[in-house]
């Protein structure tokens, strides 16, 4: 796996892991601000979910480093790459 293709795998992953992480955590606002919608969470803390949204992301990468390049799904043999 190229530096090219490495980097559009861990962007494709790391979109992927932030929205399955983006859920986590969230509670509705009991006191509703005009203009908000009333499922808004009240602290989206959106820089922690960034954060371990970048480390899921690089382990989940790493493993799919490792399978690419230690050949245990043999893609090269099937035309895949």
């Amino acid at each position: 796996m190229g530096v090219v293709t490495s980097l559009a795998v861990y962007f494709v992953v790391w979109w992927i892991t932030l929205f399955m992480v983006l859920p986590w955590g969230n509670n509705p606002d009991a006191d509703v601000q005009e203009g908000n919608v009333p499922s808004a969470p009240a602290k989206p803390r959106i820089g922690l979910k960034a954060a371990i949204t970048t480390v899921v992301a690089g382990a989940i990468w790493l493993i799919i480093w490792f399978v690419v390049r230690s050949n245990l799904i043999p893609l090269r043999d099937t035309g895949a790459i």
